[in-house]
């Protein structure tokens, strides 16, 4: 009987295998399915879905990293929910509820660590990649109030570090956690008036926070941490605007092509352009709406801009060397996010209100498919792996 009861799980663990995909990762994604909670998880190839991955929480505010080897997606929700899914079997592999109100996390230079920031209770936590059992706490300043801050902007750095910004505290900080369990921390106050989010650099060397409660942004050189942040851009920022804003600028999505960085502005129809030799302004580029993302294609020849409400039936191309707008395109309502193929010969972009992702030729700038998605909202492709604060 002992030797048929093994049979019988060996039969059963092998069509569970035989379930799972027997291939390489490198051309799958998950596209979020904010309203359902749910995930679809796609080949980029063939354009097509392979599974929906379900039961991850709310999801109305969520971005993912990936495993080094791209085979998880690390699914941070807006309900604190942290998921674990295997993308070769289309399952989830682990779900754990760590905060009240999160808004993003990152995934350590050696892949072993997963950090997710919080609204509630404010500050950190760090999780093991492979188990999601917590490694670290960092809790947040304390506001007058007695409560964490916010914590937003997190992002990978090199020397297997975090960097991240308090909101209500006006501060940034590093840590370094190369002893997972006694966190280095580096903290800077006065950083900057309510900074809002965060990007750090393609090379990993310089974090930029996003200020709302003043013009500028804080800049911090992660080569020389010694000098502590400083600030850049003091024009750029709310303080002037004289627009209702609808939906803030996400600073990840910034782009950089050559020498100049693209930033969305707050508050004005138009998009920021960058001298990343001195951080000074080297001009502006007049766009159909509040940008929200401004991303640029893997050669930085074009930028690609969509934008807040009314406008976000409306996506717009830049092209880098004229700093000119050469297509305006209409996809459809709520078109909330864009991922460019891992070589840029095409763009996916979500379009919430019609249940669809809409695929684009980024040469002749054509739609070239389609996907039907429940309320699509993050695209996220596994190339993002092995990229510094992605």
């Amino acid at each position: 009987m002992r030797l048929i009861f093994i049979g019988l799980l060996l039969i059963s663990s092998i069509g569970q295998a035989a379930d799972c995909l027997p291939r390489g990762t490198g051309d799958l994604g998950i596209i979020i399915e904010r309203a359902a909670g749910s995930v679809q998880v796609v080949d980029t190839t063939h354009r097509k879905a392979l599974f929906r991955v379900e039961g991850l929480g709310d999801l109305s505010h969520a971005s993912a990293v990936y495993s080094r080897d791209a085979r998880y997606a690390y699914v941070f929700g807006r309900d604190g929910g942290l998921s674990k899914v295997d993308l070769l079997c289309g399952m989830l592999v682990k779900r754990v509820v760590q905060g009240g109100n999160s808004i993003g996390g990152a995934i350590s230079q050696d892949g072993r660590l997963i950090a997710v920031s919080n609204y509630e209770p404010g500050g950190v936590k760090v999780f093991s990649a492979e188990t999601l059992e917590l490694v670290a706490n960092i809790p947040a300043t304390k506001t007058p109030e007695g409560k964490g801050s916010k914590t937003v902007g997190l992002v990978d750095a090199p020397g297997q570090r975090f960097v991240f910004s308090l909101y209500d505290t006006d501060e940034v900080w590093v840590a370094d956690m190369s002893d997972p369990k006694s966190p280095k921390l580096t903290q800077f106050k006065e950083a900057g008036r309510h900074p809002y989010d965060g990007l750090i650099t393609p090379d990993g060397r310089y974090y930029i926070a996003g200020l709302f409660g003043e013009d500028g942004l804080t800049l911090l050189d992660l080569w020389h941490i010694d000098k502590g942040p400083t600030r850049i851009l003091s024009h750029y920022g709310k303080g002037e605007q004289q627009l209702p804003v609808y939906k803030m600028p996400h600073l990840e999505g910034w782009a950089v092509a050559g020498d100049l960085a693209f930033l969305p502005a707050i508050g004005h129809y138009e998009v920021l352009v960058v001298n990343r030799s001195n951080w000074q302004p080297a001009g502006t580029v007049p766009v159909y709406g509040q940008p929200v993302f401004a991303m640029a294609q893997p050669d930085g020849r074009q930028i690609w801009v969509n934008f807040a409400f009314p406008n976000n039936d409306t996506i717009q191309v830049i092209d880098t060397e004229t700093l000119k707008v050469i297509k305006t395109l209409k996809p459809g309502k709520g078109a909330l996010h864009m991922e460019f193929a891992p070589r840029g010969e095409e763009v996916w972009i979500s379009i919430r209100d019609e249940d669809r992702v809409k695929i684009f030729d980024t040469t002749t700038l054509e739609q070239i498919g389609s996907l039907p998605v429940d309320k699509p909202s993050g695209i996220f492709f596994t190339s993002r792996a092995h990229k510094i604060g992605l």
